[in-house]
């Protein structure tokens, strides 16, 4: 594999770490009740998915035989902080300011 490539692949594998350790880091810090005020599973299931999906992020790279957890952990990572991460942010300030 050339060079580029190789740091190309690097650097998906650790941004795609980065990202799952950042949304564990958020779900860690919430509050419990906030998940059940946004209507989203609890805290210790957020937490659960999270920090597996760090851990297959860890394990497996992006390029390799285990691509597929790899794969599965970047997107439970994406989903917290896409989806989850803004409800909470909503329900902890109040709602709409505007």
């Amino acid at each position: 594999m050339p060079l580029l490539a190789l740091w190309i692949v690097w650097v998906i594998d650790w941004a795609g770490t980065l990202a799952g350790l950042v949304a564990f880091a958020h779900a860690l810090m919430q509050r419990s009740d906030a998940y059940t005020a946004a209507d989203r599973m609890t805290k210790p299931v957020w937490m659960a998915i999270t920090g597996g999906a760090t851990a297959a992020m860890l394990l497996f790279g992006f390029y390799g035989a285990g691509m597929i957890f790899w794969l599965a952990g970047i997107v439970a990572a994406l989903v917290y902080l896409v989806d989850v991460r803004p409800k909470l942010i909503e329900v902890q300030r109040g709602g709409q300011s505007w």
